[in-house]
């Protein structure tokens, strides 16, 4: 095993590399999936977050749990290369029998098989998302007379229908015709300076928006 010497130094050092980072992972508590949210993000309480921070802290969590037993697999192959080459099976293939090449091994230390075998092919699955990329065609019945269900197309219809009422738009700051959201005041919605600020009534904007007729209809 004299020709794996080096192999497994790399393997060794990568063994204590993932060992050191488990450690801190579990300082920060990241393998602790039944903490709640607002232990994991250091938060009182959830309840005035917007739901897009709220959001990303999920994803985020999520992903650290991820390369977390990520780096507990790595861990295991690790240990198991180290094993075989302390009991001297190491570099035969758990297949076939046969040697792995040793540039294989160079390339991926804890191949168990010969490349023909290995795990590296493409997975089969398609990305779930493409279910529902070519539209709303597979998710209806309106060809079909024996049916007459609530389907997803009619789901989609009934909430789309909603975003058809006049002056409300998406990222719109007019949620209706009686109320301005996301301004001090009044005027804000209309008035602008340049980037140096307030430099006399000469310099100052007028944009002939929806709250400008909002505002002067209300002073009518």
């Amino acid at each position: 095993m004299r020709q794996y010497d080096q192999i497994q130094k790399q393997l060794q050092n990568r063994k204590e590399a993932l060992a050191h980072r488990m450690r801190q992972a579990g300082e920060l508590n990241v393998r602790a999936p039944s903490a709640s949210a607002s232990f994991s993000t250091g938060e009182l309480s959830q309840y005035d977050n917007h739901p897009a921070d709220t959001a990303t802290d999920l994803y985020e969590r999520e992903k650290d749990l991820a390369l977390y037993e990520q780096m507990e697999r790595e861990y295991e192959e690790v240990s198991y290369a180290l094993e075989k080459i302390e009991q001297g099976t190491y570099g035969m293939c758990e297949v076939t029998g046969k040697p792995i090449p040793l540039e294989r091994l160079e390339a991926n230390p804890t191949a168990r098989t010969i490349v023909e075998y290995g795990n590296g092919r493409l997975p089969k699955h398609r990305p779930v998302e493409e279910e529902v990329l070519t539209g709303f065609e597979q998710f209806h019945y309106d060809d079909d007379d024996a049916e007459t269900e609530f389907d997803a197309e009619d789901a989609y219809q009934a909430v789309a229908r909603f975003n058809e009422n006049d002056m409300t738009f998406e990222d719109a700051s007019l949620d209706d015709e009686d109320e301005l959201i996301g301004y001090v005041e009044e005027l804000e919605a209309f008035v602008s300076t340049g980037i140096e600020g307030y430099r006399g009534a000469e310099h100052v904007d007028f944009q002939r928006n929806v709250h400008y007729d909002h505002y002067l209809n209300d002073s009518l």
